[in-house]
């Protein structure tokens, strides 16, 4: 009869070794790819070049540029509206790259319980 709540691996001591290896190979890749996204900038510009804000990978706005078609002072809620969008765009964008550096990291491990919590 089978024993329930055992590791299946346990008789292998090499490949428990090998799969910590990995583990943290990919947790040191994971490090260096989030270090390098957090310099990045990431730029979103809206209303024809109205607007441009730009988002470090840190998800800070390090820049808002505005042309000067784009203060109208009868209208400050349509200025409002496209720093809003842009800055939007622009962290969209930081999670698009985050998503892919993250699924290129993690592509074969699907199938482990639901995948990774990250």
């Amino acid at each position: 009869m089978a024993k329930r709540g055992g590791f299946p691996g346990m008789g292998m001591p090499g490949n428990m070794n090998n799969l910590m290896k990995q583990a943290q190979k990919m947790q040191r890749q994971m490090e260096e790819n989030q270090k390098a996204l957090e310099e990045k900038e990431f730029t979103a510009t809206v209303g024809g070049g109205a607007v441009s804000v730009t988002v470090s990978g840190k998800r800070e706005v390090t820049k808002v540029t505005l042309s000067e078609e784009a203060v109208d002072p009868d209208d400050i809620e349509m200025l409002e509206d496209m720093i809003a969008a842009a800055t939007n765009e622009a962290l969209r964008q930081v999670e698009s790259e985050s998503a892919a550096v993250m699924s290129k990291l993690t592509g074969g491990l699907g199938g482990l319980g639901g995948g990774l919590p990250f």
